[in-house]
């Protein structure tokens, strides 16, 4: 008897210590992480809108018109193509986007970045097919009060619906969405 509870003994502790083992072992954090922003009139009301984005890090480097190539389609974050969902129409421009998912790309210039919004989802950030436009809007670029490390968005509440602020390192871009009324 005492040789069974012994072995039933050493095969739970075998059990456990292995499983405890395994399930430590995680990847490395992704020098670029994914975040989110979330756009709501406040925080007790239904969302807007939605963007799910990775933020790589400036490390030094210069951005805009050398990593960032200016004239050029940029995934707008790394890795995975920037993600947006809509949960109300909301119109940027004169077109109305309907609820669903979309891809933002970007067309960094110096001083103006033609941003698009893509119907292509759940596409690695380098995947871009023009016909897929749903619209393009020409902003200005802004000088940010001051720099960011890393590539952030935020939701700026307004009015009549929200703007999506697009920052990293000394400038950042706004993109209006309204209401549809």
């Amino acid at each position: 008897m005492k040789s069974l509870f012994t072995i039933l003994l050493f095969t739970a502790i075998t059990a456990f210590s292995t499983n405890t083992v395994q399930s430590q072992t995680f990847p490395k954090m992704d020098t670029s992480p994914m975040d989110l922003a979330m756009a709501r009139a406040d925080r007790n009301t239904p969302p807007i809108a939605r963007v799910i984005y990775s933020r790589p890090q400036k490390k030094g480097r210069e951005i805009f018109g050398e990593l960032v190539p200016y004239g050029k389609v940029w995934r707008t974050g790394a890795n995975e193509a920037t993600e947006l969902t809509i949960y109300e129409p909301l119109k940027v421009n004169s077109t109305v986007l309907q609820p669903g998912t979309y891809t933002i790309y970007t067309i960094p210039e110096e001083d103006m970045w033609t941003v698009i919004i893509n119907k292509n989802t759940n596409v690695w950030g380098t995947i871009y097919n023009k016909e897929n436009d749903v619209v393009r809007m020409d902003t200005p670029v802004r000088k940010a009060a001051a720099p960011a490390e890393s590539l952030s968005m935020v939701f700026r509440p307004e009015t009549e619906g929200t703007t999506l602020m697009i920052g990293w390192d000394k400038t950042y871009v706004e993109i209006p969405f309204n209401k549809v009324n």
